[in-house]
């Protein structure tokens, strides 16, 4: 009796270990994606990013600025924003959004604060090549029309992009560029962009913020962001 009494106890003991190595190799191969979070909306206050309920921002995140890209589990995930310092807590997004390993987003939280809503893109951060730079254009200016972004006097590089709309990566050479924001399909300046450098190898995101007719800090303008 004592020899199965001593047989049984080390297999529960030697089953136990299997099991908690087995839980150890699943917290290791965690499906990850990364997302960067970006306040684009031009009246809202500073906000705090909650993902499944926890919070990942250390200070309240602020218009037009962004959080690095944070690590966050492949899968459907809750996504809130909650207005920074509210108690009890107020809400402005609650959503669910789907990554997939491996992938990289950027998560904008845009549109007037009335209105307020996420706006999710998939970022392509492959290499640029020798002596590039790739750029986007995002449309996040909610009260102005459709543009173009243009060589100043130029011709279009990004034509027709519309609110809450944007381009994929493009490659352009590494250098310093006068730009200017048009009305599509127009000569009418809305927002000249003199002196915008591009390093080689940098991948940028610019996005149109605040309002055609906002003033100080809701003032129309462009806000870049480096991707890598």
């Amino acid at each position: 009796m004592k020899k199965l009494f001593f047989l049984l106890a080390a297999l529960f003991v030697a089953t136990s270990a299997l099991v908690f190595t087995g839980c150890n190799d699943d917290e290791d191969e965690m499906d990850m994606a990364k997302v960067l979070v970006v306040h684009a909306s031009p009246d809202a206050p500073g906000v705090d990013i909650l993902v499944d309920d926890t919070k990942v921002n250390a200070a309240a995140l602020t218009f037009p600025n962004n959080t690095a890209y944070l690590d966050v589990e492949a899968g459907q995930r809750n996504i809130k924003v909650n207005v920074s310092g509210a108690n009890p807590a107020v809400t402005a997004i609650n959503t669910n959004v789907t990554f997939v390993k491996d992938k990289n987003y950027s998560v904008f939280a845009g549109n007037a604060v009335a209105n307020i809503e996420p706006l999710l893109f998939e970022d392509d951060l492959a290499t640029p090549a020798t002596g590039k730079a790739h750029v986007r254009f995002i449309h996040l200016s909610p009260d102005a029309p459709a543009v173009d972004v243009a060589l100043t006097g130029g011709a279009a590089v990004f034509p027709n992009i519309s609110f809450k709309n944007g381009t994929s990566f493009t490659p352009l050479d590494a250098g310093t560029y006068n730009l200017e924001v048009r009305v599509a399909g127009t000569q009418t300046v809305a927002l000249p962009l003199p002196g915008v450098v591009l390093e080689a190898g940098k991948i940028y995101t610019v996005f149109a913020k605040g309002f055609l007719a906002g003033t100080g800090a809701q003032a129309l303008g462009a806000q870049i962001i480096v991707n890598n």
